[in-house]
């Protein structure tokens, strides 16, 4: 095989192994439970994944602007971007027509949700692996995130609008927790009440829904993503800990077994208020509860089969 042969097949390898972890990343933030963030995190791929975002920056608009195309289209780091975004979309389009994820929240609450609350509580015993537990100086900013998480899921009302500069901030603040390991951009979307909302939109072509959603993904790409990333490069440990509270605190608004009241909004059901409760001794509790230990369990393995294999950097 000639030299450019060889080059070829290793840029096709390399392209589908970055196809690959996107997959995984779609997959983390299309379940409101493991950040996409996190999961780079563990791939060995955030910090290629923050320098990519960052390449397009001013300079790049500035070639746009004067029609410098080669600038414009060597610049960007594409060759890991295209196909992560490639594996990142497949992943949202599996989970909205093979295994349609919305449909489930509505049919099988207990089950779906109680998988979500294994993978957020293995995704905080994940983040406080990393940095290795802990510590009484940790306290104030794990208060700190409880608080924080506590005040944002009390806040968020039941039910949000489904005006086009709503789903726009929804799509902004999804880009954002996605970016940051240890907050899930669709459990964001759970929170606003826009995560059925907007897969339900992307399984059926909704582009009412689409294109807004997809100018606040990248009005927060351009803007909220770096601030974000700064703090977290600045005060890493401190960030870690405020998430791992935030995540905590989010436990109470995922918690299988709620007390649901929904109304019938223009032919649609509309949840309209939940609250926590215990569970009866029932099939489907036992069912949920072994979902969410299949979460914990998923989580974990992930993560130390990660650490073995030297995937975990920073």
């Amino acid at each position: 095989m000639s030299t450019a042969g060889v080059s070829i097949k290793t840029r096709l390898e390399a392209a589908l192994g970055i196809a690959l972890r996107g997959f995984l990343m779609g997959a983390a933030d299309v379940v409101p439970g493991v950040s996409g963030g996190t999961m780079a995190f563990i791939l060995g791929i955030y910090t290629r994944f923050i320098d990519a975002i960052k390449s397009f920056d001013l300079a790049w608009l500035r070639a746009l602007s004067r029609l410098d195309w080669r600038t414009a289209l060597t610049r960007p780091h594409l060759e890991f971007i295209v196909p992560l975004l490639a594996g990142i979309v497949s992943a949202v389009l599996f989970f909205t027509h093979v295994v349609p994820l919305p449909r489930l929240l509505h049919t099988h609450p207990e089950q779906v949700y109680g998988l979500f609350f294994g993978l957020v509580g293995g995704s905080v015993f994940a983040l406080l692996s990393d940095i290795g537990g802990l510590r009484l100086r940790d306290l104030p900013a794990l208060a700190g995130g409880v608080v924080l998480g506590a005040i944002v899921v009390t806040a968020v009302p039941t039910t949000t609008p489904e005006t086009w500069w709503f789903v726009m901030l929804s799509g902004a603040l999804a880009i954002c927790a996605m970016v940051v390991p240890g907050i899930s951009g669709s459990f964001v979307l759970l929170l606003l009440g826009k995560y059925a909302y907007v897969l339900d939109a992307v399984g059926h072509l909704r582009f009412g829904v689409i294109l807004p959603f997809a100018a606040g993904v990248v009005l927060g790409l351009a803007s909220f993503t770096r601030l974000l990333s700064w703090f977290l490069h600045r005060y890493e440990r401190a960030s870690l800990v405020a998430i791992c509270g935030v995540l905590l605190a989010s436990l109470w608004v995922i918690w299988p077994f709620q007390s649901r009241r929904y109304v019938e909004v223009r032919g649609k059901q509309r949840l309209v208020e939940s609250l926590p409760q215990w569970p009866d001794a029932g099939a489907s509790t036992w069912t949920a509860l072994a979902l969410a230990v299949l979460g914990v369990v998923l989580v974990v393995s992930l993560h130390r089969l990660a650490r073995r294999a030297g995937a975990t950097t920073r």
